[in-house]
Order: C-alpha cells, then structure tokens, then sequence
C-alpha cells in the first residue's frame, strides 16, 4: 500500500534581498545563483518533490521574476535544443515545470521569517506544512524530510531540524533547548531563543532552515511583536506552541541531522558549497580535484 503523505504543502521564503552578496544579487535574485550547473532553490524544490511535497509556495518579493520564469516552460529554448539534438537536456529543462504546483505570492516588505510564512496562511488553509529556506541546501544522498514526516505522525505537533554547531557558532541560529526522548536523535524541545547572545545559548543544537509545522502557528505570528534583529521571528512563534496541547497544534520536536548540508547564505559558505557538490560530480569532480591539488602545491 502506498503511504499517503500527512504534508503535501511546502512553502519557501526568497523574498530576500541578498545583500551579503551585492552587487552580484543587484538584479539576480540570490536563490538564482548556481551552485555547480543548476540554481541553488532548485536543490531545494528537488528537495522537497522527492519527499512527496507536490505543492510549493514561493513567498517572493520585487525582482523576482528570474526565478518564476526558471519554474515555467521555455517553448523557444526547447524547441532550440531539440533542434540541435540535445535530447536529455531539453528533457531536464522540460521538467522543471512540471516538477511539482507551484504558486507565489509577494510579501511586501522583508519583515522577518515569520511574517513572510504568515504571508502563506491563505494558502495553507488547516493543514501541516513544510517551510524550507534557500540557503541550506541538504544532499540527496542524506535526506532529513522524509525522518521529519515521520516524527509528525509519530508525536504530532511541529517539527524542527536541528543541527549541533560549534558552540561558538550558536549565536547566528535559532537555538533550541531539549530532552532526548525513545527514539534515537529525535528530541523534544523545552525552550526556544533566536539568535542567543554568548553565554546565553541552552545547547549547541541550532534549528536549521526544514520545518514540518502546524497551521496554529499563524495566530501566534498575526499578533507576534519583532524579535531579533527587529524581526518577526519564526523562532519566537514555536516558542509559544512548545507547551500548547498536541490536540490543538502544540508540541514541538526535533529531528538532529547529521548528514551533508551545504550553507549559501555568506560568500564563503557559498563557494565551500560549490567546491563540495563539484569534487562530487562524475563527469569533472576527479579532473577538478586534481587541479585544486596542483593548484595549491603552487604548480599552476
């Protein structure tokens, strides 16, 4: 029998203006910028259509169009390739529109997190959903959607990934406190802070951009002051359903990830991506490896 998915509905926030990457992201949407041969939101949408996700929300904002026209059909470029033979390509470019449904809607404003998944209440309407952000890119080979769905129909309630960073580090994520429960790196969360000042933080487990949530989440977010950063916080609304009953969306859980994930939310993480996904490929990672190895013995 085929399992039927509690979650179908995944919403992604790129509204953003990429300002750590200007002027490269002046007219080019951040989650437009490749990583290796193909943009990094679409590891993200492959991401989620392999875990049975076939609606996806982009809550997007001004210059944007890049990326909605990446997710459309391209008649004159299809017809070009099939032209000149190019038989697989056109396939796969063929393809990205049909990957899944896929909707937007603008935000308005960049007013945190929080207000841009509220954005998508209208169209989640009273059902479990997945928010999954363009900067943390996880490798197919190490899926954590489908562990996370898992722990939806096993606890209910929400559903964050967490990560253990170096402690140093915590201070740039949502951090969660937590008990371990049964069930092996899965554990219940007791406490959540964005952005923890030093000395501050209640673990090193950092909540990294996959969210399994419950629709309850939005009255919260409709009367959420700003947080962090001047920001409506995503972070500070779980917070609130930690000790809510189950029954009537409460309860937040945990899953620790520990396979591959790739950030490209700063320059450097974004070429350590790049390098780490290359070295990786079959038809260059051994040529490319290679001349990294002569590169730094200062032969080239």
């Amino acid at each position: 029998m085929t399992k039927i998915n509690l979650v179908t509905k995944a919403v992604m926030p790129v509204a953003g203006l990429g300002t750590r990457f200007l002027p490269a992201t002046k007219a080019t949407p951040k989650e437009m910028l490749p990583v290796v041969d193909k943009p990094a939101i679409q590891y993200v949408v492959e991401e989620a259509v392999a875990a049975g996700l076939s609606d996806l929300l982009f809550i997007t904002g001004r210059n944007k169009t890049s990326l909605e026209d990446h997710f459309d059909r391209a008649p004159y470029l299809e017809q070009k390739l099939a032209e000149r033979g190019t038989t697989e390509m056109n396939r796969r470019i063929a393809e990205l529109a049909e990957m899944a449904a896929i909707h937007y809607v603008r935000q308005g404003e960049p007013l945190g997190l929080g207000h841009a998944v509220n954005v998508a209440k209208g169209h989640i309407g009273n059902e479990p959903f997945a928010v999954m952000l363009g900067d943390d890119l996880i490798d197919a080979r190490d899926p954590i959607l489908p562990k996370m769905l898992e722990v939806l129909e096993q606890f209910g309630g929400s559903v964050l990934c967490l990560m253990e960073v170096n402690p140093s580090d915590i201070h740039l994520y949502g951090c969660a406190a937590v008990v371990e429960t049964e069930v092996p790196d899965v554990v219940r969360v007791t406490g959540l802070v964005e952005k923890p000042k030093p000395g501050q933080a209640p673990s090193n487990y950092a909540v990294i951009g996959r969210y399994i949530l419950q629709p309850a989440v939005f009255p919260i977010l409709d009367t959420l002051a700003a947080g962090a950063g001047g920001e409506i916080q995503l972070t500070d609304a779980l917070a609130q359903l930690i000790d809510q009953p189950i029954d009537s969306g409460g309860g937040v859980h945990g899953v620790v990830f520990r396979g591959r994930r790739y950030d490209t939310g700063d320059k450097l993480s974004y070429l350590k991506s790049i390098f780490s996904l290359a070295l990786e490929r079959d038809d260059f990672g051994p040529e490319l490896r290679n001349w990294i190895k002569d590169h730094l013995a200062g032969e080239i």
